[in-house]
C-alpha cells in the first residue's frame, strides 16, 4: 500500500515543483519587466518636463523679437503655430512630432535675428536665450538617459526565454527618442553672447547653446 502511494505521489510532487518553479520564474520576470518599464516612463517624464519649460519660454521670446522685427510675421507665426501644436500634443508620438516642428521653427527665427544687431544686444533677449539654451541642454541629457533606459528595457524583453514571457504579458518594444540625419546638418549661428550659438549635435555632449534637434516619433512609448 505504501509503495503504491509513493508511486503516484512522486509524479505529483514533481508536477507541483515544476509549477512552483514556473510561477517563481514568471513572477521574477514580470517584476523585472515592470521595473524596467517604469524606468523608461520616468526618463520620458524628464523629457516632458523640459519640453514644457521650453514651451513656457517661447511667448516671451516671440514678444521680444516682435518688438524689433515685427514685420518678420511669417517666421514668428511659424514659431507660434509650432508651440500651439506642442501644447495640443497628448501622446509621446504627437509630442515628438510637435517638438520637431518647434525646433525647426526656432532655428529659422534665430537665423532671422542675425539681421537685427539691436535685438541681439537686448538684455531680455539675451537672458531668454540663456534660459532656452540651458533648457535645450537638459533636453539633450534627458533624451540620452531615456534612450539608455529604452536600450536596457528592450534587451530585457528580447532575450530568450524572457521574450516568450514578455509577449505573453504584453510588454512590447519601446522606440528610441532620436535626432534625424538632416537635423544634424543645420548651420551654426553665433549671436555674440558667448553661449547662444545654434548647433545640432547627436553624438557629443551638449556644449554652450546647443539646441535640441528634431526628433523621430516614438511609436510604442507610454503616454
Amino acid at each position: 500500500m505504501n509503495s503504491r502511494r509513493r508511486g503516484w505521489l512522486i509524479p505529483v510532487v514533481i508536477i507541483v515543483a515544476v509549477i512552483v518553479i514556473f510561477i517563481a520564474m514568471f513572477a521574477g520576470k514580470y517584476n523585472s519587466y515592470v521595473t524596467a518599464e517604469e524606468t523608461v516612463d520616468q526618463q520620458w517624464s524628464k523629457i516632458d518636463v523640459q519640453l514644457q519649460r521650453r514651451y513656457d519660454l517661447i511667448p516671451n521670446l516671440v514678444n521680444t523679437v516682435k518688438g524689433y522685427a515685427e514685420h518678420e510675421k511669417e517666421v514668428i507665426k511659424s514659431v507660434s503655430d509650432a508651440r500651439a501644436a506642442l501644447g495640443g500634443a497628448r501622446t509621446p508620438a504627437e509630442m515628438a512630432d510637435a517638438d520637431a516642428q518647434l525646433s525647426s521653427a526656432l532655428s529659422r527665427l534665430l537665423v532671422v535675428v542675425e539681421n537685427y544687431p539691436t535685438l541681439k544686444a537686448d538684455t531680455q533677449f539675451t537672458q531668454l536665450m540663456d534660459e532656452l539654451s540651458g533648457t535645450e541642454n537638459r533636453i539633450a541629457v534627458a533624451r540620452n538617459d531615456y534612450n539608455n533606459a529604452v536600450a536596457d528595457y528592450n534587451k530585457l524583453i528580447k532575450r530568450f526565454p524572457g521574450n516568450l514571457l514578455a509577449g505573453m504579458m504584453g510588454f512590447d518594444k519601446r522606440a528610441y527618442f532620436e535626432t534625424t540625419t538632416e537635423s544634424r546638418t543645420n548651420p551654426q549661428v553665433d549671436f555674440g553672447t558667448g553661449n547662444t550659438s545654434l548647433r545640432f549635435d547627436d553624438k557629443a555632449a551638449p556644449m554652450n547653446g546647443v539646441f535640441a534637434a528634431a526628433v523621430v516619433p516614438m511609436a510604442g512609448a507610454s503616454a
